[in-house]
């Protein structure tokens, strides 16, 4: 049985990118020493505050990735071809900055991220991504 609660999907509609921030088991916790988890979310939320949801999640499963940020598309960005975006042990500051950066401009399907977040992705499994409704 996952250690999850139930999550609510971002609606499939949405006017504007949906970033999820693991902040579970691992994510988010002393198990990822060296992180200012709670800067990270501030620096999302201020950054995207007029450009996409934030929001966090309990624990996405995903735990030998901690501190996963799901990047979903808009309306539009799905409509031209974006899908969601997993990245995994995203605890680097400039890590952080690049998605809100991608974001602003657009997210999945309208922009192009930075190069230098192919190291942060990740596929998991259709069940994880499933129960976040990306799947």
């Amino acid at each position: 049985m996952s250690r999850r609660s139930s999550r609510t999907a971002s609606a499939p509609g949405a006017v504007r990118p949906t970033v999820t921030v693991c902040r579970g088991c691992c994510c988010g916790s002393a198990k990822i020493p060296g992180v200012d988890h709670a800067a990270q979310l501030r620096e999302l939320r201020a950054a995207l505050a007029d450009k996409a949801t934030v929001r966090v999640t309990d624990c996405l499963d995903v735990c030998e990735q901690a501190n996963v940020v799901v990047v979903q598309p808009s309306a539009e960005g799905r409509r031209a071809g974006g899908r969601p975006v997993w990245l995994g042990l995203v605890n680097d500051p400039d890590a952080t900055a690049d998605i809100a950066a991608w974001v602003d401009a657009g997210g999945p399907g309208k922009a192009d991220p930075p190069e230098v977040l192919d190291l942060y992705t990740f596929s998991p499994s259709r069940r994880v991504r499933a129960e976040l409704g990306d799947g």
